[in-house]
Protein backbone atom coordinates (compact mmCIF):
# COMPACT_ATOMS: atom_id res chain seq x y z
CA UNK A 1 0.00 0.00 0.00
CA UNK A 2 1.09 3.72 -0.75
CA UNK A 3 2.47 5.15 2.50
CA UNK A 4 -0.23 7.62 3.35
CA UNK A 5 3.18 10.47 4.59
CA UNK A 6 3.74 12.43 1.75
CA UNK A 7 6.77 14.81 0.86
CA UNK A 8 5.35 18.05 -0.55
CA UNK A 9 7.22 19.98 -3.49
CA UNK A 10 7.63 23.73 -3.12
CA UNK A 11 6.38 26.00 -5.58
CA UNK A 12 9.65 27.61 -5.38
CA UNK A 13 11.41 24.43 -5.41
CA UNK A 14 15.49 24.81 -6.75
CA UNK A 15 14.66 23.22 -10.11
CA UNK A 16 11.61 26.19 -10.30
CA UNK A 17 13.87 28.80 -8.83
CA UNK A 18 16.76 28.17 -11.35
CA UNK A 19 14.49 28.28 -14.50
CA UNK A 20 12.47 31.74 -12.97
CA UNK A 21 16.09 33.20 -12.40
CA UNK A 22 16.83 32.29 -16.08
CA UNK A 23 13.85 33.85 -17.61
CA UNK A 24 14.36 36.68 -15.71
CA UNK A 25 17.60 36.65 -17.71
CA UNK A 26 16.35 36.31 -20.51
CA UNK A 27 13.47 38.70 -20.59
CA UNK A 28 16.73 41.81 -19.39
CA UNK A 29 17.90 40.85 -22.28
CA UNK A 30 14.82 41.34 -25.02
CA UNK A 31 13.69 44.14 -26.74
CA UNK A 32 10.26 45.67 -25.96
CA UNK A 33 7.85 43.56 -27.49
CA UNK A 34 4.43 45.17 -29.05
CA UNK A 35 1.21 43.40 -28.61
CA UNK A 36 -2.00 43.28 -28.74
CA UNK A 37 -5.23 41.50 -27.47
CA UNK A 38 -8.05 40.10 -29.99
CA UNK A 39 -10.84 39.46 -27.39
CA UNK A 40 -11.15 40.58 -23.89
CA UNK A 41 -13.64 38.77 -22.17
CA UNK A 42 -13.56 36.09 -19.28
CA UNK A 43 -9.81 34.80 -20.28
CA UNK A 44 -8.59 37.62 -22.91
CA UNK A 45 -8.63 40.11 -19.94
CA UNK A 46 -6.30 38.13 -18.01
CA UNK A 47 -3.67 38.18 -20.65
CA UNK A 48 -4.04 41.64 -21.28
CA UNK A 49 -3.50 42.24 -17.71
CA UNK A 50 -0.30 40.27 -18.08
CA UNK A 51 0.65 42.12 -20.69
CA UNK A 52 0.25 45.49 -19.05
CA UNK A 53 2.57 44.50 -16.42
CA UNK A 54 5.16 43.06 -18.52
CA UNK A 55 8.12 45.19 -18.38
CA UNK A 56 9.64 43.91 -21.86
CA UNK A 57 5.99 44.10 -23.56
CA UNK A 58 3.96 47.38 -24.51
CA UNK A 59 0.54 46.89 -24.87
CA UNK A 60 -0.67 49.21 -27.97
CA UNK A 61 -4.31 47.89 -27.91
CA UNK A 62 -6.90 45.52 -27.22
CA UNK A 63 -9.80 44.68 -29.95
CA UNK A 64 -13.17 43.10 -29.09
CA UNK A 65 -16.59 42.97 -30.40
CA UNK A 66 -18.41 44.91 -27.31
CA UNK A 67 -16.67 48.12 -27.72
CA UNK A 68 -17.75 49.19 -24.48
CA UNK A 69 -16.15 46.42 -22.65
CA UNK A 70 -12.89 47.16 -24.62
CA UNK A 71 -12.95 51.08 -23.60
CA UNK A 72 -13.68 50.06 -19.81
CA UNK A 73 -10.95 47.67 -19.99
CA UNK A 74 -8.29 49.96 -21.84
CA UNK A 75 -9.12 52.59 -19.80
CA UNK A 76 -7.98 50.83 -16.69
CA UNK A 77 -4.84 48.85 -17.98
CA UNK A 78 -3.85 52.35 -19.83
CA UNK A 79 -4.05 51.66 -23.24
CA UNK A 80 -6.56 51.77 -26.52
CA UNK A 81 -9.50 50.14 -27.05
CA UNK A 82 -9.49 49.73 -31.51
CA UNK A 83 -12.24 48.95 -33.51
CA UNK A 84 -11.04 46.35 -35.33
CA UNK A 85 -7.93 43.99 -35.85
CA UNK A 86 -6.53 45.72 -38.91
CA UNK A 87 -5.67 48.77 -36.51
CA UNK A 88 -3.34 46.58 -35.13
CA UNK A 89 -1.38 46.08 -38.12
CA UNK A 90 2.26 47.40 -38.46
CA UNK A 91 1.57 48.60 -34.42
CA UNK A 92 2.37 45.12 -32.74
CA UNK A 93 4.52 42.09 -33.05
CA UNK A 94 2.45 39.62 -31.47
CA UNK A 95 -1.36 39.12 -30.10
CA UNK A 96 -3.04 37.11 -28.10
CA UNK A 97 -6.36 35.88 -29.69
CA UNK A 98 -8.59 35.01 -26.99
CA UNK A 99 -11.96 34.81 -28.96
CA UNK A 100 -14.57 31.66 -29.33
CA UNK A 101 -12.72 28.64 -31.27
CA UNK A 102 -14.95 29.14 -34.30
CA UNK A 103 -13.30 32.64 -34.94
CA UNK A 104 -9.69 31.48 -34.19
CA UNK A 105 -9.00 30.24 -37.86
CA UNK A 106 -9.72 32.77 -39.70
CA UNK A 107 -8.31 35.55 -37.17
CA UNK A 108 -5.35 33.42 -36.50
CA UNK A 109 -4.62 33.14 -40.34
CA UNK A 110 -5.34 37.19 -40.87
CA UNK A 111 -2.43 38.01 -38.26
CA UNK A 112 -0.08 35.49 -39.54
CA UNK A 113 -0.13 36.89 -43.05
CA UNK A 114 0.48 40.15 -41.81
CA UNK A 115 3.76 38.94 -40.32
CA UNK A 116 2.18 39.24 -36.55
CA UNK A 117 3.26 36.62 -34.03
CA UNK A 118 0.14 34.50 -32.38
CA UNK A 119 -0.73 33.10 -28.97
CA UNK A 120 -3.86 31.40 -29.39
CA UNK A 121 -6.17 30.15 -26.81
CA UNK A 122 -6.79 26.11 -26.86
CA UNK A 123 -8.47 24.67 -28.56
CA UNK A 124 -6.29 26.03 -31.56
CA UNK A 125 -8.75 25.51 -34.12
CA UNK A 126 -12.40 23.54 -35.02
CA UNK A 127 -10.35 20.96 -37.10
CA UNK A 128 -7.23 19.42 -37.54
CA UNK A 129 -7.00 20.37 -40.79
CA UNK A 130 -7.22 24.44 -40.09
CA UNK A 131 -4.88 24.08 -37.44
CA UNK A 132 -2.44 22.08 -39.74
CA UNK A 133 -2.85 25.10 -42.37
CA UNK A 134 -2.11 27.93 -40.09
CA UNK A 135 1.06 25.95 -38.38
CA UNK A 136 2.28 25.79 -42.27
CA UNK A 137 1.76 29.17 -42.58
CA UNK A 138 3.51 30.10 -39.70
CA UNK A 139 6.27 27.87 -40.76
CA UNK A 140 6.17 29.97 -44.53
CA UNK A 141 6.45 33.27 -42.43
CA UNK A 142 8.85 32.54 -39.77
CA UNK A 143 6.36 33.28 -36.69
CA UNK A 144 5.65 31.74 -33.40
CA UNK A 145 2.56 30.05 -33.36
CA UNK A 146 1.74 28.78 -29.99
CA UNK A 147 -1.11 27.61 -28.64
CA UNK A 148 -2.20 28.54 -24.74
CA UNK A 149 -1.83 25.15 -23.03
CA UNK A 150 -0.77 27.29 -19.85
CA UNK A 151 -0.77 23.63 -17.21
CA UNK A 152 2.52 22.60 -18.93
CA UNK A 153 3.81 25.41 -17.01
CA UNK A 154 2.25 24.72 -13.63
CA UNK A 155 4.56 24.43 -11.32
CA UNK A 156 2.92 20.96 -9.67
CA UNK A 157 3.20 19.65 -12.88
CA UNK A 158 6.86 20.75 -13.59
CA UNK A 159 7.87 20.01 -9.78
CA UNK A 160 6.74 16.12 -11.22
CA UNK A 161 8.09 16.22 -14.41
CA UNK A 162 11.37 16.49 -13.39
CA UNK A 163 11.29 13.55 -10.96
CA UNK A 164 9.91 11.15 -13.35
CA UNK A 165 11.94 8.01 -14.88
CA UNK A 166 9.61 5.81 -16.24
CA UNK A 167 6.09 6.47 -15.65
CA UNK A 168 3.51 3.78 -16.33
CA UNK A 169 -0.22 4.82 -15.28
CA UNK A 170 -1.62 8.30 -15.16
CA UNK A 171 -4.68 9.50 -13.86
CA UNK A 172 -6.31 12.76 -14.79
CA UNK A 173 -9.16 14.32 -13.88
CA UNK A 174 -10.61 17.67 -14.54
CA UNK A 175 -14.21 19.03 -13.84
CA UNK A 176 -16.15 22.29 -13.58
CA UNK A 177 -19.52 23.69 -12.86
CA UNK A 178 -21.78 24.26 -15.88
CA UNK A 179 -21.32 27.50 -17.51
CA UNK A 180 -22.34 28.75 -21.30
CA UNK A 181 -18.79 30.27 -21.85
CA UNK A 182 -16.78 27.66 -24.41
CA UNK A 183 -20.11 25.56 -24.89
CA UNK A 184 -19.20 26.31 -28.42
CA UNK A 185 -17.09 23.09 -28.27
CA UNK A 186 -17.11 19.73 -26.15
CA UNK A 187 -15.69 19.25 -23.11
CA UNK A 188 -12.52 17.71 -24.79
CA UNK A 189 -11.57 20.61 -26.51
CA UNK A 190 -12.85 22.94 -23.98
CA UNK A 191 -11.27 20.79 -20.98
CA UNK A 192 -9.78 17.99 -21.38
CA UNK A 193 -7.50 18.99 -24.24
CA UNK A 194 -5.33 20.36 -21.01
CA UNK A 195 -4.85 17.11 -19.66
CA UNK A 196 -4.51 15.06 -22.66
CA UNK A 197 -1.06 17.60 -23.64
CA UNK A 198 0.21 17.03 -20.46
CA UNK A 199 0.07 12.95 -20.16
CA UNK A 200 1.39 12.66 -23.54
CA UNK A 201 4.05 14.96 -22.84
CA UNK A 202 4.87 13.06 -19.42
CA UNK A 203 4.48 9.58 -20.90
CA UNK A 204 7.28 9.97 -22.83
CA UNK A 205 5.52 7.64 -26.17
CA UNK A 206 3.89 8.01 -29.10
CA UNK A 207 -0.18 7.06 -28.95
CA UNK A 208 -0.80 3.20 -29.26
CA UNK A 209 -4.59 3.15 -29.35
CA UNK A 210 -6.92 4.90 -28.03
CA UNK A 211 -10.92 4.69 -26.90
CA UNK A 212 -13.48 6.83 -25.82
CA UNK A 213 -16.65 7.82 -24.23
CA UNK A 214 -18.90 10.75 -23.58
CA UNK A 215 -22.93 11.99 -23.33
CA UNK A 216 -24.86 15.82 -23.88
CA UNK A 217 -26.09 16.64 -21.42
CA UNK A 218 -26.86 19.90 -20.74
CA UNK A 219 -25.98 21.14 -24.65
CA UNK A 220 -25.58 19.43 -27.93
CA UNK A 221 -21.91 19.11 -27.20
CA UNK A 222 -20.11 16.28 -24.93
CA UNK A 223 -20.35 17.41 -21.70
CA UNK A 224 -18.58 14.70 -20.22
CA UNK A 225 -16.18 12.59 -21.28
CA UNK A 226 -13.77 9.75 -20.25
CA UNK A 227 -10.56 8.43 -22.36
CA UNK A 228 -7.86 5.50 -22.41
CA UNK A 229 -4.82 6.32 -23.87
CA UNK A 230 -2.35 3.38 -24.60
CA UNK A 231 1.08 4.48 -25.45
CA UNK A 232 3.88 2.37 -27.58
CA UNK A 233 6.17 2.00 -24.33
CA UNK A 234 3.35 0.22 -22.48
CA UNK A 235 1.93 3.49 -20.37
CA UNK A 236 -1.34 3.79 -20.03
CA UNK A 237 -3.34 7.06 -19.23
CA UNK A 238 -6.90 7.49 -17.65
CA UNK A 239 -8.48 10.94 -18.60
CA UNK A 240 -11.88 12.52 -17.53
CA UNK A 241 -13.28 15.54 -18.11
CA UNK A 242 -16.90 16.85 -16.77
CA UNK A 243 -18.67 20.24 -17.21
CA UNK A 244 -21.39 19.57 -15.05
CA UNK A 245 -19.53 19.17 -11.90
CA UNK A 246 -20.79 21.09 -8.41
CA UNK A 247 -17.30 22.58 -7.42
CA UNK A 248 -13.82 22.54 -9.28
CA UNK A 249 -11.24 19.65 -9.20
CA UNK A 250 -7.95 19.06 -11.78
CA UNK A 251 -5.80 16.31 -10.27
CA UNK A 252 -2.94 14.28 -12.06
CA UNK A 253 -1.62 11.17 -10.22
CA UNK A 254 1.62 9.49 -11.74
CA UNK A 255 2.61 6.47 -10.82
CA UNK A 256 6.33 5.12 -11.64
CA UNK A 257 7.38 2.69 -10.33
CA UNK A 258 6.86 2.82 -6.36
CA UNK A 259 6.36 6.27 -6.62
CA UNK A 260 3.44 7.94 -6.48
CA UNK A 261 3.09 11.86 -7.65
CA UNK A 262 0.05 13.86 -7.56
CA UNK A 263 -0.62 17.49 -8.61
CA UNK A 264 -3.31 19.75 -7.57
CA UNK A 265 -3.51 22.05 -10.58
CA UNK A 266 -5.66 24.33 -8.87
CA UNK A 267 -3.15 24.83 -5.22
CA UNK A 268 -0.32 24.25 -7.52
CA UNK A 269 0.86 21.79 -5.60
CA UNK A 270 2.47 18.33 -5.88
CA UNK A 271 3.00 15.52 -3.46
CA UNK A 272 4.91 12.43 -3.34
CA UNK A 273 4.26 9.17 -2.17
CA UNK A 274 6.52 5.91 -1.42
CA UNK A 275 4.94 2.39 -1.57
CA UNK A 276 3.94 -0.30 -4.16
CA UNK A 277 3.69 -4.75 -3.91
CA UNK A 278 1.00 -4.15 -0.61
CA UNK A 279 3.92 -3.00 1.93
CA UNK A 280 5.65 0.80 2.32
CA UNK A 281 8.83 1.46 1.47
CA UNK A 282 11.14 3.39 2.73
Amino acid sequence: MWRNKTVSFSRRDAETQRKDKAYKNVIAGMKKINVGVIGVGYLGQFHAEKYAHIPNADLVGIVDEDQDRAAQIAKKLDTEALPDISRLVGRVDAVSIVVPTIYHYRIAKQCLEQGIHVLIEKPITESLDQADELIALASEKGLVLQVGHIERFNPAVRAVKARLTAPRYLSAERAAPFTMRCTDVNVVLDLMIHDLDIVMDLAGADLLEVSAAGASVITKQIDAATARIVFQNGCVADVTASRLSDEKKRILRVFDGDNLYTSDYQLQKATHAKGGNGSACA
